[in-house]
């Protein structure tokens, strides 16, 4: 592992981890790995989904222990076994899935059993909401102390999860995937925090899959692969050469489509599709489309567009008030989700976790839930059946996994998402709906998943996508729909789609004229500022 002099950005060293070694059942999480956090740093922890990251922060955070190895801070070593030992030397963590109380305030949450006390004992409800009101303040979150988390979106819980830690006065702060789900205007707002935080002496270990942040953010880059450190460099290497280092080989091509040389008949055909809203007028109106054999299309526009509700009906989970759905040909009924699967229909909802997976099953499970009827006989699953056709599947998506036993809560990121696309494989569906399909996954897995439509596409079925990520849209889709305030803005095939274009058509109003203004941010990607 390639060494960093003192004189580079940060100062001295807070935090060291030297030689941690984890095993689960089966797998081998973390070899040997590396790590050094200095005061004033933002360190990056770099790797592909799978790659020990996470493991790593749990061991640092309390949740687990290291086989072998030693964590120092300060120069002295330590062992943590807890949150509180974690918090004890000053380490903590935001992670990924935030750890708030929904039926609690803001002020509640941030100092969760930390509540300050008054002589009697009694919690000192007035100084707990000035301390928090001054915590937002740091982190520039303009809610009420006493506002309760359920009301707030993901942007703010972010921030309060920010305070929480502040609360804390960690010295050693660790950000797991933070700007995953905030617009580019949130995420400008988080990075200003960071580099307050950085400026008081502060250590941030920073994990993200967005290379470009790295060198907006980063001062220096640990890279994990299979669970060992490859390399420790300088924030401002390369993308290109980061990439090698995170999957081991040059990706040549960000977006590998294998375009057709000419569409087959249309599998899916969508005419006058309307959801009328409870108040503001309808969230969908008179959207027509088709997606042919072989071709993938993308379905781009601005958060809030109406680009989610649209396919949700399409697959049947939501009603809609007029219009046809047709596969072939033939009618779908409304509001039918097994009507659409018979038909040959897939969804991969942007929420894998909620709705793509069940967490506490095993992976087995998962892969054969939606052909279960076809598995069962006289009331009885065929197991045997299930397992050669769930190993099958797991090794073309090369999921990384202890064995088919494992529940899908443990999976990174990427192998979840492997998950919910091969339980439609197994399905044998023709259309497979991919909404956000490379959301918070490495830059490996989109690759991965990204040859895996090359292959559904060339075997003559078809892919819908939906992505805010606009380079992934123009990439990877043979036409683009855009979608603007509920509506279809307009088509453009694969030579006309430019961020350009594609920005023009979602900023329309209904009546054709723009619409321009800072939702411009919620479209990642996009060269419109």
């Amino acid at each position: 592992m390639t060494g960093v002099n003192d004189d580079e950005p940060g100062g001295r060293e807070l935090l060291r981890v030297e030689g941690v070694t984890k095993s689960f059942p089966g797998v081998r999480a973390l070899d040997g790995v590396d790590l050094t956090l200095r005061t004033g740093e933002v360190h990056v922890l770099l790797g592909e989904n799978g790659a020990g990251k996470s493991t790593l922060i749990k061991m640092l955070s309390g949740a687990h222990r290291p086989d072998e190895g030693r964590i120092l801070v300060d120069g002295e070593e330590v062992t943590i076994r807890s949150a509180q030992d974690a918090e004890r030397h000053g380490i903590a963590t935001i992670y990924q899935e935030f750890n708030l109380v929904p039926g609690l305030t803001v002020a509640e949450n941030i100092f969760l059993g930390r509540q300050p006390r008054t002589a009697l004992g009694l919690v000192d409800r007035k100084t707990m909401r000035a301390r928090a009101a001054e915590l937002l303040r740091r982190v520039r979150l303009d809610v009420s102390p006493n506002t309760p988390v359920a009301e707030l979106g993901i942007a703010r819980l972010q921030m309060v999860e920010i305070a929480k830690a502040l609360s804390l006065e960690a010295r050693v702060l660790i950000m797991d995937e933070p700007t995953a789900v905030l617009t580019s205007e949130e995420v400008e707002t988080l990075f200003g925090i960071v580099r307050e935080l950085r400026e008081t002496g502060v250590g941030i270990i920073f994990i993200t899959h967005h290379l470009e942040e790295i060198g907006a953010l980063g001062d220096r880059v640990t890279v994990l692969r299979d669970g060992r450190s490859v390399e420790e460099v300088p924030a401002s290497t390369d993308e290109d050469e980061l990439i090698r280092l995170m999957v081991g080989r040059d990706i040549a091509e960000q977006y590998p489509r294998q375009r057709p040389e000419a569409p087959g008949a249309p599998l899916l055909r969508v005419r006058g599709l309307t959801r009328n809203g409870a108040v503001a007028g309808p969230v969908f109106e008179g959207i027509d489309f088709e997606v042919r054999a072989g071709e993938v299309v993308g379905l781009a526009g601005l958060v809030g567009a109406g680009r989610t509700e649209v396919v949700r009906a399409v697959f049947g989970v939501d009603r809609y008030d007029a219009g046809t759905v047709e596969i072939d040909g033939k009618e779908l009924a409304r509001g039918d989700v097994r009507a659409a699967m018979r038909a040959g229909l897939g969804l991969v909802p942007e929420d894998r976790k909620g709705q793509g997976l069940v967490l506490d099953a095993s992976l087995q499970d998962n892969l054969t839930l939606a052909r279960l009827d076809r598995d069962t006989r006289g009331g009885l699953v065929d197991r045997g059946a299930q397992r050669r056709e769930a190993a099958a599947v797991a090794e073309q998506l090369k999921v990384r996994m202890s064995g088919l036993g494992q529940h899908a809560r443990t999976l990174s990121g990427g192998n979840q998402q492997k998950i919910v696309i091969g339980k439609w494989l197994l399905a044998d569906t023709r259309l497979l709906i991919l909404d956000e399909p490379t959301r918070g996954i490495d830059v490996g897995a989109k690759v991965e998943i990204y040859q895996l439509i090359n292959e559904l596409t060339a075997s003559g079925r078809a892919v819908l996508m939906i992505s805010s990520d606009l380079p992934e849209v123009l990439g990877m889709s043979d036409r683009v729909l855009v979608m603007s305030q509920g509506r279809l803005a307009g088509e453009l095939s694969a030579d006309e789609a430019t961020q350009d274009a594609v920005m023009e058509l979602a900023l329309q109003s209904p009546h054709g004229t723009s619409t321009k203004h800072n939702d411009e941010s919620a479209m990642e990607g996009s060269d419109v500022h």
